[in-house]
């Protein structure tokens, strides 16, 4: 599954070259929700210094200094070095989107714990967004206010079968140019019908409390 701008989920082809899978090492570097939501507003919103995010964040500049330094030891981030002046220095991902499998580290304790930090974090963040969204629905202009949907439907399926919709769900949606694609909609175009980003979470997953 792959961790885009926005923390939600979906799997890349492996040869783009702006992916990045997680192996053990680089799990254990993201396993802390301050540092998944960090590498989400570097991808979503650009380069950012530790102040800027610490006000965005609700932090000090001390701990997102710190988780920064983290995502750069293990390769998350780089520094932009013609953005920095004094001593503010500025970052921006290393990639675009992340992807991890999670059944390769069942097995081990410290590797499975450290897959659900950063399962809960990325779902946390997509749940966030959806409710920002439905914080400004109101205000978007023409159609946009009744575009798209929020459904959910239960299904019967065999694990093998969990995998084939969700790839084939991915399939269509990478028919699809992503955001980062888009060039920005000319000025006389109506705003009820103007390219925007938007964002797309689709989850596959067993009922919980069924342990049959």
């Amino acid at each position: 599954m792959n961790e885009t701008p926005d923390g939600s989920q979906q799997p890349e082809p492996a040869q783009d070259p702006q992916e990045l899978r997680l192996d053990a090492r680089t799990l254990r570097g993201l396993a802390h929700p301050l540092r998944v939501r960090i590498l989400g507003m570097l991808r979503r919103d650009g380069a950012a210094t530790a102040t800027g995010l610490a006000e965005k964040l609700g932090q000090s500049s001390a701990a997102t200094s710190y988780h920064l330094r983290q995502l750069a030891e293990y390769g998350f981030i780089v520094e932009v070095e013609e953005l920095g002046q004094g001593r503010e220095r500025y970052w921006k991902s290393a990639s675009r989107s992340t992807t991890l499998d999670v059944g390769a580290y069942v097995t081990d304790p410290e590797l499975a714990a450290n897959t659900e930090t950063y399962l809960r974090a990325v779902t946390r963040m997509s749940a966030d967004l959806v409710q920002s969204h439905l914080d400004e629905k109101v205000a978007l202009p023409g159609h946009w206010q009744s575009a798209g949907t929020f459904n959910d439907i239960r299904l019967r399926l065999t694990p093998d079968q969990a995998d084939e919709l969700a790839e084939r769900m991915w399939a269509l949606v990478n028919e699809y140019p992503r955001a980062d694609e888009l060039a920005p909609p000319v000025d006389d175009t109506d705003p009820g019908e103007a390219l925007r980003p938007v964002d797309v979470q689709l989850n596959v997953f067993p009922v919980p409390g069924d342990a049959r």
